[in-house]
C-alpha cells in the first residue's frame, strides 16, 4: 500500500472539492436569481405592456435573501454544535462516556486510546461507547483536540480483537489529527443552511391567504427548485469530500499501527455483517459522513454514498480481497491479557 501517495492524493483532492463546494453556493445564486425571475414573469411580469421589467434591486435582494438563509443556516448549525463540541454531538447521536470500572470491553478500548495519543501525539480526546448499537462502527467528533471525542459501538467492543480496536482508534485518531472532524462539522453546517433555502420556498408554497396563492406559490416552487439543487450539490460534494478523507484515515492507521489486519481486520468483519444484513442504529444523512462504515439505507443512500466501498476500502490495504471475517475474537474475555489492566501497558504495541 502506497500510503504516503495516497496521503497527498487524498489533501489534493479535498483542497478541490472545497472550493467546488464554494462555487456550489455561487451557483446556487445564479439559480435561484434564474427561477424567481421566470416566477415573476410567469405571475406579472410577461402578462404586463411594455416588456418584461423588474422591481428595483430584484436581483441584489434575491441575492442577500439566498445568502442569509444559507449562510445564516450554517452558522446557526455551527454555533449550536459549537455550544457542546464533539461531547453534544455524540450524546445526539447515542454515544455515553466509557465506563472501564469493572468492564473489560471498555478498560481495553480506553488503554488503546491512551496508547493511540501517545504514539500518534494527539492530546487524548474523550472515550466514549454507543451501547446499544451491535454494529461494527465508530466515529471521531469534535472542533479541535481540546473537546474531540472518539465514539465506538458496542459491537465494536464485542467482536474485534485488541489489534483490530487499535487499527479502529488509530483510523479515528488520524480524523483528529487531520483536522478532518472540524471539517465534518462545518460540513454538516453547510449542508443545513442549504437545506434552509429548500425549507423557506415549501413555506412560500403554501400561503395562509387565498389572494395571493398563485404568485406565492409559484415563487415559493422557485424557491423549492433552487434549494433542492443546491441541496443534492451539497450533499454530493460533502459525499466526496468524506471518501477522500476515510482513505486518507485508512492510510494513516495503517501507517502508525505497522498491521494491515488491524484495520483490515475492521474492515472485513463489518463486510460480514453488512453481507449477513446486521441491523444498526442508522443516523442521518447529514452525520453519515462521521462514520467509519456508512449505514444508511435507501436508493438516495447509493446517489450520495459518503463512503467509498468496503471492498475498495480492503483492496487498498491489502493490495487484493481476501474476503470477510467471522465475528470472532481470537482472545476470549476471560482470557484477556493482564495489560489491560488500568495502569498497565499493553504488549505489541510499537509506538511512532
Amino acid at each position: 500500500m502506497r500510503f504516503f501517495e495516497f496521503q497527498r492524493e487524498a489533501r489534493g483532492e479535498t483542497a478541490r472539492l472545497l472550493l467546488a463546494f464554494g462555487v456550489t453556493v455561487l451557483l446556487l445564486l445564479f439559480a435561484v436569481n434564474a427561477m424567481l425571475a421566470l416566477a415573476w414573469g410567469l405571475s406579472w411580469g410577461f402578462w404586463m405592456p411594455g416588456g418584461l421589467s423588474f422591481p428595483r434591486y430584484f436581483f441584489e435582494v434575491n441575492t442577500a435573501v439566498t445568502l442569509l438563509f444559507v449562510l445564516g443556516g450554517w452558522w446557526v448549525e455551527t454555533s449550536r454544535l459549537s455550544e457542546g463540541g464533539g461531547v453534544r454531538l455524540a450524546e445526539q447521536l447515542g454515544a455515553r462516556l466509557a465506563q472501564p470500572s469493572g468492564n473489560f470491553d471498555e478498560q481495553r478500548f480506553c488503554n488503546i486510546v491512551d496508547e493511540m495519543a501517545i504514539a500518534s501525539n494527539v492530546q487524548r480526546p474523550q472515550a466514549m461507547v454507543m451501547a446499544r448499537d451491535q454494529g461494527i462502527n465508530a466515529f471521531a467528533a469534535g472542533w479541535d483536540e481540546d473537546d474531540s471525542v472518539v465514539a465506538v459501538t458496542q459491537g465494536a467492543l464485542e467482536y474485534l480483537t485488541r489489534e483490530e480496536l487499535q487499527g479502529l482508534v488509530a483510523h479515528e485518531f488520524s480524523h483528529i489529527g487531520e483536522g478532518d472532524t472540524r471539517l465534518n462539522m462545518r460540513l454538516v453546517g453547510m449542508v443545513f443552511g442549504l437545506e434552509m433555502l429548500y425549507r423557506m420556498g415549501q413555506a412560500l408554497f403554501e400561503p395562509d391567504t387565498k389572494d395571493r396563492r398563485m404568485a406565492a406559490a409559484l415563487i415559493g416552487l422557485a424557491v423549492m427548485a433552487a434549494g433542492w439543487l443546491g441541496w443534492v450539490a451539497g450533499h454530493a460534494l460533502q459525499a466526496a469530500v468524506s471518501r477522500q478523507r476515510e482513505l486518507l484515515a485508512d492510510a494513516r492507521a495503517v501507517q502508525w499501527t505497522r498491521s494491515r489486519d488491524g484495520l483490515g481486520g475492521v474492515l472485513r468483519k463489518a463486510l460480514t455483517q453488512q453481507n449477513d444484513g446486521v441491523e444498526t442504529r442508522t443516523v442521518g444523512s447529514v452525520v453519515q459522513h462521521m462514520l467509519l462504515v456508512a449505514n444508511e439505507s435507501g436508493k438516495v443512500a447509493g446517489w450520495f454514498d459518503s463512503h467509498p466501498p468496503l471492498t475498495e476500502r480492503i483492496r487498498r490495504i491489502y493490495g487484493r480481497n481476501p474476503g470477510p471475517l467471522p465475528l470472532h475474537r481470537e482472545t476470549p474475555v476471560d482470557a484477556a491479557p493482564a495489560a489491560d489492566a488500568p495502569g498497565q501497558d499493553a504488549p505489541g504495541w510499537t509506538l511512532i
